[in-house]
């Protein structure tokens, strides 16, 4: 096979999460442990980060490793889904996997695949784990897909575990409630293992505790981010994903890693240190264009208080979702005041923009509906004029589409 071939496969040959949604999910950890076995087990074979949260997960990731690069570390940077390329998803000081080592290992391993029945995100997990102990890396960042307590990822034993914040995604899987959520993701928490809480509340904080206190694992709760700390991530979310950071970089300081002195000056090139995009990422000027990937209700009101604080003279918002979301409680929360250009994700999961446009005008979102996210995109950009602003956003896969 070749990489295309190979890409085809993987993403055809058996369910897949972010394309099917909920039809693909594994209750379990079965078959990941099988894979473990069968690639004689590479979790063991290099240090890890493991990096858990409802919002903010992807970009502490992104900093993290930009903090290790700089420091002279070897890193590697687990994350997903991808955005424009799959091999995105496993890094190693910045630069994608090679697109033969992706072939050599689908190929070398996928008899054995078909035969465990292995999802998507398994087979992606165990290529990612395989590399990094192959290139010996001196350490890899690993963000969890969903949840924690489940999730593929969870068979590594880091040297610090890291939960972002808390809040309602996903529900179908992980419960409806802050707690029961809290309790799926504090699922990465490891026997003597530190643990940093990026934010916490009544509901969340007492589970980090109970389970941490169970685990023997010392606990650390961000604090709010020393003034001087800053990146090159824009987003009005980014100032509590550094204070995640801070307590992050402080606790791993005292175990013997010495980050500090490099954090400052690699926060200023993570875009250009790990290739991160998506995060309130500006596509153009005149008319300025910006994308941003947050898709949950704690993730879109941030993005929309974001663009409260914008200057424009018309507002347009190329917006797509998934099927599987609670479209009304994140509709409620978009501007009335604004030109919409519905449009429906290339993917299986992705919502009717027809029913999508129907739900937003009962709530006073006017706009038309286009028949691919590309269409509503370019049509958004015909009718903004030089001091308009363009917003796209709704889903990840939306932004997808227009990078």
């Amino acid at each position: 096979m070749n990489y295309q071939e190979t890409l085809d496969w993987l993403f055809a040959q058996l369910p897949m999460y972010q394309r099917v949604g909920q039809v693909a999910y594994k209750a379990d950890m079965k078959n990941t442990e099988q894979l473990m076995e069968l690639l004689d087990h590479p979790e063991t074979r290099f240090k890890s980060i493991h990096i858990a949260g409802t919002n903010g997960k992807g970009s502490v990731s992104h900093m993290l490793a930009a903090i290790f690069q700089k420091a002279g570390y070897k890193t590697g940077l687990y994350t997903s889904p991808h955005l424009v390329d799959f091999r995105e998803r496993i890094r190693i000081n910045g630069q994608m996997i090679p697109k033969q080592t992706v072939v050599d290992f689908v190929e070398r391993h996928q008899s054995d695949f078909t035969s465990i029945g292995l999802s998507f995100f398994e087979m992606t997990v165990g290529m990612a784990f395989n590399y990094f102990a192959q290139e010996k890396v001196d350490i890899a960042i690993v963000e969890v897909g969903m949840g924690g307590r489940l999730d593929s990822t969870n068979v590594i034993t880091p040297e610090l575990s890291i939960i972002t914040n808390i809040s309602l995604d996903h529900t179908q899987f992980l419960g409806n409630t802050l707690n029961l959520i809290a309790r799926e993701k504090a699922g990465i928490i490891k026997p003597n293992i530190p643990v940093v809480i990026g934010e916490a509340n009544e509901e969340t904080q007492p589970v980090f505790e109970e389970i941490a206190r169970e685990r023997n694992a010392p606990l650390y709760y961000a604090n709010a981010p020393d003034p001087q700390w800053s990146s090159d991530l824009n987003g009005p979310y980014q100032p509590k994903n550094l204070a995640t950071v801070q307590k992050s970089v402080s606790v791993l300081e005292e175990m013997g890693y010495p980050l500090s002195t490099h954090a400052l000056s690699a926060l200023q090139e993570v875009k250009p240190l790990t290739g991160l995009r998506g995060r309130w990422e500006t596509l153009q000027e005149n008319p300025r264009a910006i994308a941003d990937t947050g898709h949950n209700e704690a993730g879109v009101k941030m993005v929309m208080e974001q663009l409260g604080n914008e200057t424009f003279n018309r507002l347009h918002i190329v917006w797509g979702m998934v099927g599987d979301k609670d479209s009304s409680s994140i509709l409620k929360l978009l501007p009335r005041k604004a030109t919409y250009y519905f449009c429906k994700p290339d993917l299986p999961r992705g919502k009717d923009a027809a029913l999508l446009q129907q739900e937003s005008s009962e709530l006073g979102l006017q706009g038309e509906v286009y028949s691919s996210v590309q269409d509503a995109y370019t049509a958004a950009l015909q009718a903004a004029e030089h001091n308009d602003l363009i917003f796209v956003g709704g889903s990840t896969f939306v932004v997808a589409e227009v990078l």
